[in-house]
């Protein structure tokens, strides 16, 4: 078969799925069969079932097979957001009495100061002394970076992409996770920026599989999560940030560490191991509340006029009030505050999980918002979410975290913070209930 007959494949398999004779759901043959099935080669079974997955028709579980996703749509989009209806246990955004009074001072501060600084406009620097404020809430461990490597982006989310966009250019790869924050997918596609999964074990990425990686076909960097890794939980060990620390010294490679869930955890980041090889990307979102927020971003002095101006370029830059709030929460110890708070609650969140979800395998840090639910053999990930949803209950199936179309584990993620204590109980009650009842016995 001529190499450009595998799209032909593809398209026919794309028309049955949109005429809806093959529904949400179904499975597909394994390569092999489906190859003899079309005469053709295995090869090409192969490229066919990779263009299925790469147009986001199809989904791939580990030693489970093919299936016709249950909502078809373009690789790199992301998860949609929950049904206004639905209980979300989707998001890790907490929300806590104390964000509200925290929120009201804050704005009735900036409107008693006058709020001239809320008004102005900045660059990526923001301010000289938005710069020294942000270097000392970040410092940890003996290690404060320069004030004059802080850099500030509307959010997390746009620091993530003034990393990526500065290491690597369209067609470079960066490394991660092989399960990663979705976001970080849809923002690679974006920019053209292939993505290479890179081996983790229960401590996170592993440094030999990263050189390896790099040996095999020179990276742009890497992108990961020390600190309770999204979704699984994983948090480095000292031991581990020190053989990657350096790795990255002598490889020449830059790391961007997301550190977004730091403030739950006790960990020394990995900049403070080798702060010329790491790009620190924090923001006040998860710490505070994602309604008003601020992105931070400790660079190394190398790379700080780059990222300067990819946060430029992409117009990502602060807005006037967020650095403004932001500079109050971190000097005034709102932010460290409710990272307390957050701390307490997200521990009794993961006792009510692990209660409620008792005889289920379950993955993850007790100090984290998120849970890593692994299926019984009788579900696939994107069938329980879609059931769930129907019983109102949003969550994340694997194949939303998984660099490599195929390489999915048969898993959800629960995102444990939104609700209240008791809706949560009640809702990872009736996933257990879903999970044992199997798909074939889920009446609609």
């Amino acid at each position: 078969m001529r190499a450009a007959d595998f799209r032909s494949v593809a398209d026919a398999i794309a028309a049955d799925i949109a005429a809806g004779r093959l529904p949400p759901g179904a499975k597909l043959p394994p390569q092999r069969d489906f190859a003899y099935d079309r005469g053709i080669a295995v090869s090409t079974a192969s490229r066919v079932y990779s263009e299925l997955a790469r147009r986001g028709l199809v989904t791939g579980e580990v030693g489970r097979g093919t299936y016709v996703r249950s909502g078809p749509g373009r690789a790199g989009i992301l998860q949609p957001e929950p049904p206004p209806a639905a209980l979300d246990l989707q998001r890790t955004h907490s929300r806590l009495p104390e964000q509200e009074a925290v929120l009201a001072e804050t704005l009735a501060g900036l409107a008693g100061a006058g709020g001239a600084m809320a008004f102005g406009q900045y660059g990526p620097a923001g301010t000289p002394q938005a710069q020294e404020i942000a270097a000392a809430f970040l410092a940890q461990d003996g290690h404060r970076a320069d004030p004059a490597d802080i850099l500030f982006t509307g959010n997390g989310r746009q620091a993530l992409a003034a990393a990526l966009a500065a290491l690597a250019a369209p067609g470079e790869r960066i490394a991660c996770e092989p399960l990663t924050y979705p976001m970080v997918k849809a923002i690679a596609a974006r920019l053209g920026i292939t993505l290479v999964p890179v081996a983790m074990d229960e401590e996170g990425l592993c440094p030999d599989a990263l050189l390896q990686a790099h040996r095999a076909n020179p990276l742009s960097g890497v992108y990961l999560q020390p600190t309770l890794h999204n979704p699984l939980g994983a948090t480095m060990g000292p031991a581990r940030r020190a053989a990657l620390a350096d790795l990255l010294d002598r490889t020449g490679l830059t790391a961007i560490e997301d550190a977004v869930y730091s403030f739950l955890a006790d960990a020394r980041p990995l900049a403070c191991l080798a702060p010329d090889r790491v790009i620190l990307v924090d923001s006040l979102s998860k710490r505070v509340m994602p309604s008003l927020t601020l992105g931070l971003v400790a660079a190394p002095p190398p790379l700080t006029d780059r990222l300067a101006a990819s946060i430029r370029q992409g117009a990502w830059t602060a807005l006037g009030l967020s650095l403004a709030a932001g500079m109050r929460w971190m000097a005034g110890g709102s932010a460290a505050a409710l990272a307390a708070v957050k701390r307490r609650d997200a521990a009794s969140r993961q006792v009510i999980a692990r209660e409620a979800l008792a005889d289920l395998r379950v993955v993850g840090d007790g100090r984290a918002y998120h849970l890593w639910l692994e299926l019984p053999e009788t579900w696939r990930a994107e069938a329980f979410a879609a059931a769930a949803l129907r019983q109102g209950i949003a969550l994340i199936p694997a194949p939303a975290f998984a660099v490599a179309p195929g390489h999915a584990p048969n898993a959800v993620r629960l995102a444990l913070a939104v609700p209240s204590p008791a809706d949560l109980d009640q809702a990872l009650r009736r996933l257990r209930r879903l999970a044992f009842a199997g798909d074939d016995q889920v009446v609609e």
